[in-house]
Formats: structure tokens, C-alpha cells, sequence
């Protein structure tokens, strides 16, 4: 069976018992590892493995053929996406400064683009100029050497950014929770609707939960693949992403989605969801 995820420490953490044969009666799985851009295009364009970690953003473009996973994913709250200018004297920018400026994206479908799209919406005046793609770790460097006016940034960036003399000019996370009132959806896992589902869930949650209980286990694989990450970055990243809803969305973890999705569908982001065909089919 194919798989496809990022090699952030998250989902290495998450799906190395998965992958390495130690979760009983689970087949041989071939992993790709993937930045979200090209797992999100993978989806939508019907080319990927069976199984793969997308954006959240990315859903109202698969769910025909594709099915959300209530787990593996990463939703929660302080995790959000940051937006990041160079430092300058005066401290950090405005939103308003953003007008018309380039920004750096991971993603055009990355729930992390979303977010800033419906931000940026209600606090860039006239909105900003060109959107930029570049891969997440190039973004910071990018802002610093002054490629770019302002980066949106995931993952480890939260905790290292002030190691390139970035500033934050806003937590989109933040943002989102004070809002909404909800946590921040992030990625999400999906896998072919021709798939035995509940055996995935089944086998992905003993994952998770496998790694909880045996950390040590999955150090090495993680470390490997954590892009010279310092240790206790790599420990933050993973707290911080892999949490309850990591197990099991739940309701709340739905309602984020559906609202999110929702909010997006209105201002014309992305296509308007069927909601039958974003709830879990054991529901």
C-alpha cells in the first residue's frame, strides 16, 4: 500500500509504527515523502497513493474520490500559521503595509493560504500584489534576504524565526481561534473511498498511539528526516502538532473543518462542500 505525508517531525512521529511493521496485521506500506504542495496537487489531479497527508484547504477539490480520515491529521490550537516581515526599526509592520507587496506562500490550496486570504481580506487594504510559491523551509531566508516583503510560514518556523531577523506581524492561528472560537485545521489525512476506511483509521490510530507510548522508538527516523532540526525543536514541533485531535477529530474538530471550508466557500475561495461527504462514513 502507498502513502504519502511530509517528513516534518509531526508526521514522521505519527506514522513511523505504521510504516516500520510494528502495528500488527497492517500490509507493507511504500512511503513518498511530500511538501504539502505537491501532495495537495497529487490529490486534486488524481495521481497520488492511496493514502495522503493534503491541507485542509485542499479538500473541496478530492472528497469525490478521496475520504477524510478522522485521524493522523494536524488540528489544534496555538499552531497556526505566522505572517513574517524583516525586522526594521520602527518593530514589525502593519498589515496595512502589505498592499500590493509580494508575499511568500507554501501553498496557493494550503490551509495556511486560506486563512491569510480571509484575513488579508479584512485587514490589507486593497489587498496585496503577486503570491509567491515557494517551498516552506525557502520562505524565511527569502523574507530575510529581502526576495520578498513578507513570508507565511508553518511548521518550525513558529519557533525559529527570530533567528533570521523576521518579525510577526500577525498569528493567523491567533486570528482564527479569537474569531471563531475554534481550533486551527491544518492537514488533514485522506485515503481512496474504494478503501477498506475503518481498518485505515484503525491501524493509523495505533500508530499515534503506539508513538506516544514509545517515543524513544521513532527518535532516530524522525531525526533523519527533521532537515537539521536542533533536538528541542524538533520535541516543540511535535507537541505541538500531535494532540487529541491527532486520535479522533471529533466534534469539534468537524466543525472547525466545516467551518472553515464554509467561511472560504462564501468569499468564492473554493468550491461549497457537500457536508455528507466531509463526515466520517461510520457517522
Amino acid at each position: 500500500m502507498n502513502i504519502a505525508f511530509s517528513p516534518c517531525p509531526n508526521d514522521t512521529f505519527v506514522f513511523h509504527a505504521l510504516v516500520h511493521g510494528l502495528i500488527p496485521d497492517v500490509p507493507e506500506f511504500e512511503v513518498t515523502y511530500a511538501d504539502i504542495d505537491i501532495t495537495n496537487n497529487w490529490a486534486i489531479d488524481k495521481t497520488g497513493p492511496e493514502i495522503l497527508k493534503i491541507s485542509y484547504a485542499a479538500l473541496p477539490w478530492v472528497l469525490d474520490d478521496y475520504a477524510l480520515l478522522p485521524c493522523g491529521g494536524a488540528l489544534g490550537r496555538g499552531c497556526g500559521p505566522l505572517v513574517l516581515t524583516k525586522d526594521g526599526t520602527a518593530g514589525p509592520a502593519k498589515p496595512s503595509t502589505l498592499s500590493g507587496r509580494r508575499v511568500a506562500v507554501p501553498s496557493e490550496r494550503s490551509t495556511a493560504y486560506l486563512l491569510f486570504r480571509l484575513w488579508a481580506a479584512k485587514n490589507v487594504p486593497g489587498g496585496v500584489g503577486e503570491i509567491v510559491v515557494m517551498p516552506f523551509d525557502q520562505i524565511m531566508p527569502a523574507v530575510r534576504d529581502g526576495q520578498i516583503d513578507a513570508g507565511l510560514v508553518i511548521h518550525e518556523a513558529r519557533f525559529t524565526y527570530p533567528e533570521y531577523g523576521l518579525s510577526l506581524m500577525t498569528d493567523l492561528g491567533s486570528w482564527w481561534e479569537e474569531t471563531t472560537g475554534l481550533p486551527i485545521p491544518l492537514g488533514a489525512i485522506i485515503a481512496r473511498r474504494s478503501l477498506d476506511l475503518p481498518r485505515i483509521a484503525e491501524w493509523i490510530r495505533a500508530s499515534v498511539q503506539y508513538a506516544w507510548a514509545h517515543p524513544e522508538a521513532s527518535a532516530s527516523y524522525v531525526a533523519s528526516h527533521a532537515q537539521e532540526m536542533a533536538p528541542e525543536v524538533t520535541q516543540a514541533h511535535i507537541g505541538l502538532y500531535v494532540n487529541e485531535f491527532t486520535t479522533n477529530l471529533g466534534e469539534d474538530g468537524y466543525n472547525a473543518v466545516s467551518h472553515l471550508l464554509s467561511l472560504a466557500a462564501d468569499e468564492g475561495l473554493v468550491p461549497r462542500i457537500d457536508p455528507a461527504k466531509l463526515q466520517w462514513p461510520s457517522e
